[in-house]
């Protein structure tokens, strides 16, 4: 018997990933927690984001299922926008899925969403994540260095501009709402700069990969 792991469904991407992002192996070497990553080919950001295109719905399921007969004993997504399928995901597979980090949105007090594109992050698929309504969403600028390395999915990304980025558009949906008692990194390319939106924010925060590892620690 090979031992338990994270299984990762990977988009196709080459724009690099710090200590922190969930396709970096270093992150889940610092918690302890053994993953295997698989790509869906073909499944860029633009067109998993933007285009919510629906033919890769099935490369998803078959590669869900693929982890699981591997021996994944949790199964999870490298971008939040893959709520979408956060239903026919889990009905696939017999073991928990957590497609993206918007699920933890329902158990928190007053959340609000930092997301890489605003304009694509429709009620569709909040409402599939069960985030709750009227829950506050604040994206990065569109032209930003993270938005548009990432989306564009370019070999090259400046991190400290991208902290700023994600700082800024953290900043500035505390500001819009004041009443806001906790945060949620949409983009699963954002807790590297979980650090930072906190100490900028002065509130918790939460991301994809702090929601898993609260997840494997229950399994275990």
């Amino acid at each position: 018997m090979h031992p338990a792991f994270l299984g990762i469904l990977m988009l196709d991407t080459q724009f690099p990933r710090p200590p922190g992002d969930i396709g970096n192996p270093a992150t889940w070497q610092a918690l302890g927690i053994p993953v295997r990553m698989h790509v869906v080919q073909g499944a860029s950001p633009a067109k998993i984001v933007q285009e919510a295109d629906p033919r890769f719905v099935q490369p998803f399921v078959a590669a869900a299922q693929q982890l699981q007969s591997e021996g994944a004993a949790l199964i999870t997504t490298s971008c939040g926008f893959l709520a979408a399928y956060q239903d026919l995901l889990a009905a696939s597979v017999g073991v928990p899925v957590v497609s993206s980090s918007l699920l933890q949105c329902a158990h928190l007090p007053t959340p609000g969403v930092v997301t890489i594109a605003a304009a694509s992050l429709n009620p569709r698929i909040l409402q599939a994540a069960g985030v709750p309504p009227g829950t506050p969403v604040q994206g990065v600028a569109p032209d930003s260095e993270f938005a548009t390395r990432i989306l564009r999915n370019e070999p090259t990304l400046n991190v400290a501009q991208a902290e700023r980025d994600v700082v800024a558009a953290a900043v500035a949906l505390q500001q819009a709402h004041p009443h806001l008692q906790s945060i949620v990194l949409e983009c699963t390319n954002m807790p590297v700069y979980r650090a930072a939106v906190a100490q900028a924010t002065g509130l918790p925060v939460h991301d994809i990969v702090s929601l898993l590892a609260a997840r494997w620690a229950a399994l275990h």
